[in-house]
């Protein structure tokens, strides 16, 4: 038997979603206000031999699945190598990335060989001038290029992420599911979330996905339909077709109960709620000269202090921090 991490709500934290930076090629509106230079310096970061041990911790406690993240983690300089250490660790069952894409096509072959089996990419809209505008400048023409690159390179399943937006691109969400389908991607609809000053205001024009659901169960056939991995969408499979539609919704069907992950910032901060203040700093043990027994009881530690759910809904100010700073 592997051993288990409980938090103090008999949950089994099994999923580590990693941040190796906090900074982005992209400003998306609901993320990181334009013109915002407040990232931390890399120094600050973790190292890579630091992210080994401590990743390596987490695994031999329980760990199963870890998934890279940012920030936008293809902007940290030689990402591959770091992939296959982690890859490498005795007990990792699934490792995994979340990226906007930009410059996939040229990492996606490297990744791939490296270890990571599975990719999630933002694609928010598929109108190229829509698509500039919610991320600030993106070009859409480089993001499909990147999934044809990782198509080609053989990542499968590829988790196409949409943020749906009132009056931003909720008009798109049939056209997105189209695509998919063409494409022999997986959607996942997510809700936004009031995250920093961004988030907050991103979340006035918040669609709930029950919403989305009935709009597209009037024009579709949809099936009951699960997938592998860790996160927390509930699917659905367009009959006659092998597309599957992910629902994220935090904030209109919270997960809180059956949460199995936490976070780690690319400064060593352990995020334990996507939507609560409730941390611990591994940096200083890290940089103190830790033992590997110290790191792991440092993880129990960080555990305990994981609370019960957040509040989004009741306190939608609650939370300062954008998501690049806490990890996606």
């Amino acid at each position: 038997m592997r051993p288990r991490l409980v938090d103090p709500f008999d949950r089994a934290i099994e999923y580590l979603r990693l941040s190796v930076t906090d900074r982005c090629d992209l400003r998306c509106s609901y993320c990181l206000p334009k013109g915002f230079d407040g990232f931390a310096e890399p120094e600050a970061w973790l190292r890579f031999d630091e992210i080994e041990r401590l990743v390596g911790a987490f695994v031999r406690l329980g760990v199963r699945r870890v998934r890279i993240t940012g920030g936008e983690p293809l902007v940290r300089r030689n990402l591959p190598e770091l992939a296959a250490r982690l890859a490498a660790l005795p007990g990792l069952e699934d490792l995994s990335l979340s990226t906007n894409a930009v410059r996939l096509a040229r990492l996606a072959a490297p990744l791939r060989a490296a270890g990571i089996r599975r990719l999630n990419v933002s694609l928010d809209s598929l109108d190229p001038g829509r698509y500039a505008a919610i991320t600030g400048g993106g070009k859409l023409a480089k993001v499909l290029a990147g999934l044809e690159a990782a198509r080609a390179a053989g990542f499968d399943p590829i988790k196409i992420n949409m943020v749906v937006m009132r009056g931003v691109n909720d008009d798109e969400v049939e056209r997105m599911v189209e695509f998919c389908a063409a494409g022999g991607y997986t959607l996942r609809l997510i809700e936004t979330m009031p995250m920093g000053a961004t988030g907050q205001a991103a979340s006035r024009r918040y669609v709930s996905l029950d919403e989305v659901r009935r709009r597209l169960a009037a024009r579709y056939e949809l099936l009951p339909a699960t997938m592998p991995g860790g996160g927390p969408a509930r699917y659905v499979q367009l009959a006659g077709t092998g597309l599957r539609i992910g629902f994220i919704t935090p904030i209109s069907q919270h997960f809180c109960a059956t949460c199995n992950r936490v976070r780690l910032s690319a400064e060593g901060v352990c995020y334990l709620c996507l939507g609560q203040e409730h941390s611990y700093d591994f940096r200083r043990l890290l940089r103190a000269g830790a033992s590997d027994a110290e790191l792991e009881a440092a993880v129990r530690e960080a555990i305990a202090r994981k609370p019960e759910r957040h509040h989004f809904r009741e306190r939608p100010g609650q939370v300062v921090r954008f998501m690049s700073q806490t990890g996606g």
